[in-house]
């Protein structure tokens, strides 16, 4: 199989022939229809950031087909549409009897959608409805990123928030939080760019970050945010989400920032800040947004901003490294040409 492959940090990734994956017992290998690049994976492959080891291949949004079968994979059938959780772990231990792969004692992200063929667990596949494409099976993992991060908020309606970044993760809380109820959600970015997609997916203000947020947020919600979502991962940020939120109360931290960052503890000490972090999803938060897309929930594929081939990974992947107009770039290993 080809595979985009992680040489070293400040290095474009190469196009490679890989071994074809051979299924454990346990493990489906699906052709991979679409896979999602993340900030995570620009921000793991970074200069002076903790990276990967070289020769990995990256890539954890995915959806594709079930075209091998491990001879204790019983659920699944040869053809079957599926997402995956992107997670190694044991299935016997109490954190994933409960759902919680990631928090299994020898649990562990598994990457490797940015290639034709990946090999998962039968356990953590999760499949897709007739309705939905692959490409609305690779926006599954985000979704469930951000309702993981609400989910662990528990904001009462009528709550005061504020979603730093309208990326991909800050848009998905943004949807989650309309959905269930919430009308008084601003969301905070760099620039305008992504203001009217904010505004379809549910956010009901959007403001340009600036050296006032504090006070621009509390004027917009009408007093300062009970609660702040961090989805952009950059140094700084949560010294910002404690800065903007209100005293005594929630700075959910949803961005995964690859480089240590200072907080004014002083200042959340006074202010009795609650901070509380999320890594990743438990195995019904991908259930849960299989639905919301089934149902018709059709503004997530507004992030959807351009799908590329897997030749064209690689520059797309440095691209992405710097300002620009994308939200979600998705890949399609099959060879397809996709115009820019």
């Amino acid at each position: 199989m080809r595979a985009a492959v992680f040489k070293a940090a400040g290095e474009p990734l190469a196009i490679e022939e890989r071994p074809d994956p051979a299924p454990a017992p346990d493990e489906v290998v699906i052709r991979i229809g679409r896979c999602g690049i993340c900030g995570s994976d620009l921000g793991m492959t970074e200069r002076h950031a903790r990276t990967v080891p070289r020769g990995s291949v990256l890539g954890h949004e995915y959806a594709g087909e079930v075209v091998a079968l491990g001879k204790e994979a019983t659920r699944l059938k040869l053809g079957d549409r599926v997402t995956a959780l992107p997670v190694r772990s044991c299935g016997r231990c109490a954190a994933c009897l409960a759902g919680l792969p990631l928090h299994c004692a020898g649990g562990h992200f598994a990457f490797g959608g940015f290639a034709e063929l990946i090999a998962a667990s039968e356990a953590n596949c999760i499949a897709l409805p007739a309705d939905l494409s692959l490409a609305d099976g690779a926006l599954v993992e985000p979704l469930a990123v951000g309702l993981h991060g609400v989910d662990l908020a528990r904001p009462p309606i009528g709550a005061r928030i504020l979603i730093l970044g309208a990326g991909p993760i800050g848009l998905t809380v943004a949807f989650w939080l309309h959905r269930f109820g919430h009308r008084r959600v601003a969301i905070c970015a760099s620039s305008t760019r992504n203001e009217a997609l904010a505004a379809d997916i549910g956010a009901t203000r959007f403001l340009v970050a600036g050296n006032d947020l504090p006070q621009e947020a509390a004027g917009a919600l009408g007093g300062a945010p009970e609660i702040v979502f961090e989805c952009v991962g950059k140094p700084g940020m949560l010294a910002r989400a404690i800065e903007c939120v209100a005293p005594r109360g929630l700075v959910l931290g949803l961005g995964a920032c690859w480089h240590p960052d200072p907080i004014d503890s002083l200042l959340a000490l006074v202010k009795e800040v609650r901070v509380q972090f999320a890594v990743g999803y438990a195995k019904a938060d991908f259930g849960m947004a299989v639905e919301a897309l089934a149902a018709g929930a059709v503004e997530p594929r507004a992030m959807v901003t351009d799908t590329v081939t897997l030749d064209q990974l690689p520059a797309t992947f440095e691209a992405l490294r710097h300002r620009s107009h994308q939200c979600k770039v998705m890949i399609d290993p099959t060879g397809a040409h996709h115009p820019h």
